[in-house]
């Protein structure tokens, strides 16, 4: 892919997943900004969010191609619809260990530098990716508007998200072989945070 197909890649995909929150959150009307701003902070105030959302944008950029856009918007339309979920006070068995266990797959994923197909890898992320809506969803203030929140921790994943698909790319530029040792060392390091994440330990 040449450097302009690249920058015209990353911006659709930056425009696509700003304007995915659109979905059917129930609290609107009041407490926008400060909806907004809890939304925001609330993928980023948690270390197993983080490290998730940063490796599905790594794990986009490894894959390549179609991947590279169809990944993060998969990750982010499902944790709309877990989001929603949570926002609706409906139930959803195992969610911080969906969410632990998110962190050791998607690292394991990058560290193994699988080639899965766009199918599996757009599955992979959507399921761990409710997991993650749901949280969210559940800890959204009272007094909050549901669509500024969940347009709140939407635009904080797409960041994040474009941070792990820079942060590939970036890496690339180094050397293939040299890129590459590095990107898959960062995946298992992810893992066993993972790892620590499952056992209580971080």
């Amino acid at each position: 892919m040449n450097r302009t197909a690249r920058t015209a890649g990353l911006g659709a995909v930056a425009a696509a997943l700003t304007l995915l929150p659109q979905v059917a959150f129930a609290h609107t009307g009041v407490g926008d900004a400060h909806g907004f701003s809890h939304g925001f902070a609330h993928p980023l105030g948690g270390l197993d969010h983080l490290l998730a959302m940063v490796t599905v944008g790594v794990f986009a950029g490894q894959l390549g191609g179609r991947a590279t856009w169809a990944v993060p918007v998969t990750f982010v339309a499902l944790m709309a619809a877990g989001g929603a979920l949570g926002v609706a006070g409906v139930a959803l068995p195992f969610v911080e260990l969906g969410i632990a266990l998110s962190v050791v797959v998607l690292g394991l994923c990058v560290a193994s530098g699988v080639k899965a197909p766009l199918a599996a890898a757009m599955a992979v992320v959507g399921f761990f990716a409710v997991f993650h809506g749901h949280a969210h969803g559940t800890e959204m203030p009272a007094d909050a508007s549901g669509l500024a929140y969940g347009l709140g921790f939407v635009s904080a994943t797409t960041l994040l998200h474009l941070a792990g698909i820079g942060l590939g790319l970036a890496i690339a530029r180094m050397g293939a072989a040299r890129g590459e040792r590095f990107v898959r060392g960062a995946g298992a390091a992810v893992a066993v945070a993972g790892a620590g994440l499952l056992a209580g330990l971080v």
